[in-house]
């Protein structure tokens, strides 16, 4: 077996640990190096200080074969990673004519004027291999040290994702003899981690040593990773996806997509698969149900529109919800929310039309209806299906905990609508 390649990721700014910023590029350069088999061991934040640097560029090196700096390479005073790094491998800064030549495209391109400033960028520790940075005027730098591979880059998300792709991971491949590493995701929603772990933990005990199990618990439910390191005595993909459908089988009915999948996007899949349209009727969710449905490309070909039903009025004119039900029952009920899930399926001429309504808080709510009560309803041409739900959150939270809840009954309700 391949020996096992470990990484550290330094992210450096003051706005980092202030809470100015929040370091994305970690998480993202943490799953890229997954991807290729190289395992991050530990991500330190740190400020814009060369001491900082320098003593935590050592302890790195002494650990880890691969080390990823992000930050500190702009054209301000703050910026101090480039000069801290030309000082720590003893070495000048030198002028890189095709950096130099970036730069002056960028400014061309964008017909304002380069400063000098700008120019400094091109002016790059001459032990270092220069990264190009197609998209900015920060260099990335590559530097040996004691076996190790050390790379500078901007802190710039884009930038920095792009310089990885483009530069970095075919690099890192090359230099390294990497393990075959294979992830496997299940993502499930309604089931709570620990009952989750319970009805699978016969399951996970009895995984092949390469194989490890990681739950990653999130808004919409847990996300299940599987991933596997080639051992060389079995054909690994087989191997996962054999472990994969045990799972399928124990826990069925709570998955709802494999692999990097949002459930909007689940959702959009089974409509097309279908050929089916939807529409909402919203009232505490304010258009967020539509919003995430829409955020899936493609999907005008299945969603048609929606009503934003906040006050009792649009209630009654748009979605045909009688003002009986309304004094009755209130805008808070099932009754309700069944006519409006209705309403805007026959309105908007849909296969399935879908509502909520309740009280997200923080006022609003009374002894028989308590913040954080709501009802949420699927509709279609053979049934209508309410449920209640009952939050103690914040307002947000109450809001797209209904989303997602609204989304998954659409998602449990589907497969008894096709086969009818």
């Amino acid at each position: 077996m391949e020996k096992e390649i470990s990484a550290e990721i330094i992210t450096i700014g003051d706005e980092l640990l202030y809470g100015q910023v929040i370091d994305t590029n970690s998480a993202w350069m943490g799953q890229e190096l997954g991807k290729i088999g190289i395992k991050v061991k530990q991500i330190t934040s740190i400020s814009d200080n060369p001491d900082a640097i320098c003593a935590t560029l050592t302890q790195a090196i002494s650990r880890a074969q691969v080390i990823l700096i992000t930050g500190g390479l702009g054209p301000t005073k703050d910026d101090l990673t480039k000069h801290t790094l030309a000082r720590y491998f003893n070495t000048q800064l030198q002028l890189h004519q095709p950096s130099l030549d970036d730069v002056e495209a960028i400014f061309k391109r964008y017909n304002r004027p380069m400063l000098e400033v700008n120019r400094q960028q091109a002016f790059l520790p001459a032990s270092c291999t220069p990264i190009r940075n197609a998209l900015g005027t920060a260099p990335g730098m590559l530097f040996k040290e004691q076996g190790a591979l050390i790379v500078s880059m901007p802190g710039v998300p884009f930038e920095m994702k792009q310089m990885m792709t483009d530069s970095i991971l075919p690099r890192l491949q090359q230099h390294f003899q990497l393990p075959q590493i294979i992830h496997k995701v299940v993502q499930t929603i309604g089931i709570g981690e620990s009952f989750l772990a319970e009805a699978i933990a016969d399951w996970e005990d009895n995984l092949p040593p390469n194989l490890k199990l990681a739950y990653l618990p999130h808004l919409a439910g847990v996300r299940l990773r599987l991933t596997g390191m080639s051992d060389g005595n079995s054909d690994l993909e087989t191997q996962l996806q054999l472990e994969v459908d045990k799972l399928t089988h124990l826990i069925s009915e709570h998955i709802f997509a494999y692999g990097e999948v949002t459930l909007e996007e689940a959702i959009g899949q089974l409509l097309k698969d279908r050929n089916l349209t939807i529409s909402t009727a919203e009232s505490c969710t304010g258009g967020l149900v539509a919003h995430k449905l829409t955020s899936v490309p493609g999907s005008s070909a299945y969603f048609m529109g929606s009503v934003v039903a906040y006050s009792n009025g649009v209630k009654q004119a748009q979605l045909g919800v009688s003002a009986q039900t309304l004094e009755t029952h209130g805008a808070v009920s099932e009754e309700t929310v069944r006519a409006m899930a209705q309403g805007v399926r026959q309105l908007l001429n849909t296969d399935i039309g879908i509502a909520t309504s309740g009280i997200a808080g923080p006022d609003g709510g009374t002894p028989e209806k308590p913040v954080g009560t709501i009802w949420i309803a699927y509709a279609d041409a053979h049934q209508t299906i309410a449920k209640k739900l009952s939050y103690n959150k914040t307002r947000l939270l109450n809001i797209e905990y209904t989303v997602l809840q609204v989304l998954n009954l659409v998602r449990q309700s589907l497969p008894k609508r096709v086969e009818e």
